[in-house]
C-alpha cells in the first residue's frame, strides 16, 4: 500500500494528497500516464503501467493516436486501465528538458490531465512527478510547477467533480523533494 506523506483540505473540501509508492497499485478512478506523444508505452513510468495494466492500455493508445493523432502537451489522451485497480489512464506528455518553454509545457501537461479528468466526470485521480525521470525535467521545480498548477486548477474550478488528487513518487529522494515544494506553497501538512 502507498504511503500518505501530506493531506491538504481545500475549502471547497477538494483533497491534495502526496504519497510515496507504485502509481499503478492506486484505487483512484484514473492514474495519470507520463507519455510521450506517440503513445509508444516502453520505458520508464509508461512502461510499468503497460507490464501492470497489460497489452490493451498500448492497443488503446494505438488506436487513439491514428484517430486523434500525436497527443499534445495541452490535450491528453485517455484510455482503459487493462488490469490496473483504477477505470483509466490519462496520458499526459510532459516536457523533455532542453527542448524548450519546459515550464509551459509541464504546466499544459498537468492542467490538461485534470481537465480530462473533469470531461470524465471523475472524482479521483492519481498523478505522477511528469517529466523528472527519462524526460530529465529536475525535480525540484517540476514538484512546485504540479502543485502550484494543481492549487490553481481548484482555485479557478471550483465546482470540479474531482474530490481527490493524489499525487504519487516512488522514489524517497523525489518525496523529500515534493515536500519541501509542498512546504513552499503553504500547503500544510495535516499529521499522516
Amino acid at each position: 500500500m502507498n504511503r500518505l506523506v501530506a493531506e491538504h483540505v481545500f475549502g471547497s473540501g477538494v483533497v491534495l494528497q502526496l504519497a510515496q509508492g507504485d502509481i499503478t497499485l492506486e484505487q483512484v478512478d484514473a492514474i495519470v500516464n507520463a507519455a510521450n506523444a506517440r503513445l509508444v508505452h516502453g520505458g520508464g513510468l509508461a512502461g510499468a503501467i503497460l507490464r501492470q495494466g497489460g497489452y490493451a492500455i498500448q492497443s488503446e493508445s494505438d488506436a487513439w493516436v491514428r484517430r486523434h493523432g500525436l497527443v499534445t502537451h495541452d490535450r491528453p489522451a485517455h484510455t482503459g486501465a487493462g488490469n490496473l485497480p483504477c477505470r483509466y489512464v490519462i496520458h499526459a506528455v510532459g516536457p523533455m528538458w532542453g527542448e524548450g518553454d519546459e515550464n509551459f509545457k509541464l504546466a499544459s501537461a498537468v492542467t490538461g490531465a485534470l481537465q480530462v479528468a473533469v470531461e470524465l466526470k471523475l472524482s479521483s485521480l492519481a498523478l505522477p512527478a511528469i517529466s523528472t525521470g527519462i524526460f530529465g525535467f529536475p525535480v525540484a521545480p517540476a514538484a512546485t510547477s504540479i502543485l502550484s498548477n494543481i492549487v490553481d486548477f481548484f482555485a479557478s474550478h471550483p465546482g470540479t467533480s474531482l474530490r481527490l488528487v493524489r499525487v504519487v513518487e516512488l522514489s524517497q529522494d523525489k518525496i523529500e523533494i515534493f515536500q519541501q515544494a509542498w512546504d513552499g506553497l503553504g500547503l500544510g501538512s495535516k499529521p499522516v
